[in-house]
This record gives C-alpha cells, sequence and structure tokens, in this order.
C-alpha cells in the first residue's frame, strides 16, 4: 500500500531532502546538494520564490519504507502574466514502481485542478535559476550543482503514465585546450573598435555587486522570447545576489558594456564543484568547506552558469570579447573543459554563439507535460 504525506514540518521537510541521498547512496555520477540550502530554497520565509509562487511537498511511503518525493509547484507570474495554466512538479525522486510515481503525481493533479490550471510540466523548480528536467541520456557522466541527476527509470514512468516530451534541453563541452584562438582574438578587437564596447574584469566581490542589477535586468532582456521564461523578480535579484555572486571567483564574472556605460552582456562562469560535493555528502561543515573552497581555487573544469546578451547585439559577435577575457583567466588556471549547462534546444542564438568551439554535447535532458 502506498501512502502520500504532505512534508509540512521540518523533521518531514529535512526527509524530503535526505531521501536522495538514499537513493543514489554510493552512486559515482550523483551529485548531493547541501542539505541546509535545499532546506532554505524550501523555507517559505526565506526564498523569495514563494512571494509569486506556492508548493507542497509531498513523500511516499510503501509499507512505512520512504520510496518517493515530489513538489508541486505554482508560478503565479506564468499563470496570470503569461497566462500559461500550468502546475509544475520539481525535485521528484522516486524508486523504480511506476505505481509511487503515479500516486505522487495525483497529488501535483489535486493542486492544478484546485485552481482550474490545464496542464502539468516537469520537473522544474520556481524560475529559471532552478533545477530542470529529466535526464535522457548521459548517465555515464557526473552530474553538477546545477542540474538534477536522475535513473534511467524516471523517463520511462513519466511515458508509462502519458507524459509526452514538452522542452529538450541539451548540455554540452568542449576542451579548453583544443579551443582555436584566431577567430576570437581577431574579432574581440574588431568588435570593440566597431561597437564601442568595453570588458570589464575583476578581481575583488565587491567591486561586481554595483553591477548585479543590471545584469539581471539584462538577464531578463535576453531571455524574454524563450518560451519557459519567467522574469526574476526585484525581491529575487536581491536574495541571488546575496546567496551567490560571493560564491563565485570575481574572474570568473564578465561585464561587456557600451560607451555609455549600459551592459549590452554579461557571462558567469562557476568552477565544478561536483566532486567536492560528492566528498561533502551534503553537509559544510566539518570537512565540505575545506573541499568547495579547494575545489573553487583549483579545479580544472569549469561551468558556464549563465550569458546573456542585449538581444541588439545578439548576432554581432560580441562572444568573442566574452571568451577573449575568459582565455587569459582559464590559460592562467591551466583550465582543461568547459561545460555548459542546460540550454534549450530550439535556443539557435546561444547555440551561434559556440559553432566556433566545437561543443559535443554529452547529456540530454527534458520536460514532460500532460494535460490535466
Amino acid at each position: 500500500m502506498i501512502t502520500i504525506v504532505e512534508a509540512n514540518t521540518k523533521k518531514l521537510l529535512t526527509a524530503f531532502v535526505k531521501f536522495p541521498f538514499l537513493l543514489y547512496k554510493n552512486h559515482p555520477y550523483w551529485v548531493p546538494p547541501l542539505i541546509n540550502d535545499e532546506l532554505e530554497t524550501f523555507d517559505k520565509t526565506k526564498n523569495p520564490a514563494f512571494a509569486t509562487a506556492e508548493a507542497t511537498f509531498y513523500l511516499a511511503y510503501k509499507n512505512d519504507t520512504l520510496v518517493g518525493r515530489i513538489a508541486a509547484i505554482i508560478n503565479w507570474n506564468e499563470v496570470n502574466d503569461q497566462q500559461k495554466k500550468k502546475v509544475r512538479f520539481g525535485w521528484w525522486d522516486v524508486v523504480d514502481d511506476v505505481e509511487v510515481t503515479k500516486a505522487l503525481l495525483e497529488k501535483v493533479y489535486e493542486l492544478g485542478r484546485k485552481h482550474h490550471l490545464e496542464y502539468v510540466e516537469g520537473p522544474m523548480g520556481f524560475s529559471n535559476l532552478d533545477k530542470v528536467g529529466v535526464m535522457t541520456e548521459g548517465f555515464d557522466e557526473i552530474g553538477s550543482m546545477i542540474t538534477w541527476y536522475n535513473y534511467p527509470y524516471y523517463k520511462e514512468h513519466l511515458e508509462a503514465l502519458g507524459y509526452v516530451k514538452e522542452k529538450e534541453y541539451l548540455e554540452n563541452r568542449f576542451s579548453f585546450v583544443n579551443v582555436k584562438t584566431d577567430f576570437f582574438i581577431k574579432a574581440n578587437e574588431l568588435i570593440k573598435k566597431r561597437y564601442e564596447l568595453e570588458s570589464l574584469n575583476f578581481t575583488n566581490t565587491k567591486d561586481i555587486m554595483p553591477y548585479v542589477d543590471k545584469m539581471f535586468d539584462l538577464f531578463n532582456a535576453s531571455y524574454a522570447g524563450l518560451s519557459s521564461f519567467v522574469a526574476i523578480t526585484e525581491v529575487q535579484k536581491e536574495y541571488f545576489k546575496k546567496k551567490y555572486i560571493s560564491f563565485i571567483n570575481p574572474e570568473y564574472i564578465k561585464f561587456i558594456v557600451d560607451k555609455n556605460n549600459n551592459m549590452i552582456a554579461f557571462s558567469i562562469v562557476m568552477p565544478s564543484f561536483s566532486e567536492a560535493l560528492q566528498k561533502a555528502k551534503g553537509k559544510l561543515f566539518p570537512f565540505g568547506f575545506y573541499h568547495l573552497l579547494k575545489a573553487k581555487k583549483e579545479s580544472k573544469d569549469v561551468l558556464f552558469y549563465l550569458i546573456g546578451i542585449d538581444p541588439e547585439y545578439q548576432s554581432k559577435g560580441v562572444t568573442a570579447m566574452v571568451f577573449n577575457e575568459y582565455y587569459k583567466v582559464f590559460k592562467a588556471k591551466g583550465i582543461q573543459n568547459c561545460i555548459r549547462t542546460p540550454e534549450l534546444e530550439d535556443n539557435h542564438a546561444i547555440h551561434n554563439m559556440w559553432k566556433h568551439f566545437d561543443p559535443v554535447t554529452f547529456r540530454r535532458r527534458r520536460t514532460y507535460m500532460k494535460t490535466l
């Protein structure tokens, strides 16, 4: 018998966060989150996403054993402003029993029907800065701190329950040592002069902070045309600024401005924390912080976390300027691999930006949808 329980106490939410640690125990490719970080994400008093979204968290038990979890989410900006009558599901993990998945998803349907919504899509989080998608290829590759890892049967469960593919995401990488510098070194000088642009580089986090609001404004503008995009709110900007910017190497944040100091492009790269997080086992103390700090300084793999270019400049080669600045930093640090986080398959502007780097798709993921 399957029993579904709402995780509405600290004890149950902690069980919700820790369930994947049981499901993927000793798995070589699963990357655990930080437990306290996840708990904060689900705390309505701390995560500003709850100002424009609601979520309920559920645990599934079978014969008194914990066998699954799911979050049922409504992003009200998406529903009201974009008229997408959608209920989301996320943070879905389950044993290989399709009946458990079915029982968990019934709770998502309940929330959707209660608010007269028309379809369900997932897995996805509250916003575009959360994790997204079920992995469908690339199971023998280590995950990252900004993606979900899952077993191959997740896809099979959803398809058996009548779900169809909604959006496809690609994860690509290229080898830094094989990067051909000719095109972007020449293009860098040309584009700088033609459009009167300047690169901003940093060695200190406090010097970055005055630009962060502009960066999020540009993020909203550059992604607004994508079907899945929901704009980041002012409150969320403040939250992400405090939570993430100070955690990123300042030399890995690049801005491009025009002659009037208007930001026309930005990029955030992060060192790969995957192996450090595996060693941390979900905890910063006593040793997790040491492993993360070591990775921040020494990791030879980097993740292109966010990149945004003003729509007016998207086909003008501005990425050459961005990568020209990264090239100097990566060369000095001995970087070996550049990994791109999930990008929509139909985001042709982004794919165009990387065509000179011979990217290889090493993982695919997708969201699934079903009519209520």
